[in-house]
């Protein structure tokens, strides 16, 4: 245990980068999410008016789903870029396949940081899991939404 508090004792500060960072990741992530509401909600609305919506509102999910793994790849390579050019790994390209590992907290790359960037790599599996309970959050309020709208044309007609 006394090992352990004093290796972070020795902690250089590189891991401060991973700060900066979760801000603009969770910046882009709230713009992201904030565009496709404002786009979704137009289809599901158009959607939810139709008879047999199920199956139409499977696609919109579908399609929102493809849409938001792209914002979480958009955020993995912000990661990543910070990795390459900072230093902490060799290339582009290990960085990027790092930071998807770490951002999923999947971790099986098979590249480790050198010992002074750990804390940051771990900060941004933190990072990661915050993005996905933003997500989570989403999708559940637009499953919610349309249940909701769906009960009251149900109870319209």
């Amino acid at each position: 245990m006394l090992s352990a508090a004093r290796n972070a004792a020795t902690w250089r500060p590189d891991w401060l980068w991973a700060l900066p960072l979760i801000v603009a990741t969770v910046v882009i992530h709230v713009l992201g999410l904030g565009f496709l509401h404002e786009r979704v909600v137009v289809v599901v609305g158009r959607v939810v008016a139709r008879r047999h919506f199920t199956s139409r509102f499977a696609v919109v999910m579908g399609i929102t789903v493809v849409l938001v793994a792209i914002l979480h790849s958009i955020e993995a390579w912000v990661w990543a870029c910070a990795y390459w050019l900072l230093g902490a790994l060799p290339d582009l390209a290990s960085s990027v396949l790092f930071s998807y590992g770490a951002m999923t907290t999947y971790g099986g790359s098979g590249l480790d940081l050198q010992r002074h960037w750990r804390l940051m790599g771990a900060l941004e599996a933190l990072n990661g899991i915050i993005l996905f309970g933003l997500t989570t959050a989403f999708l559940f309020w637009m499953i919610q939404q349309v249940w909701m709208a769906e009960d009251e044309r149900r109870h319209r007609h």
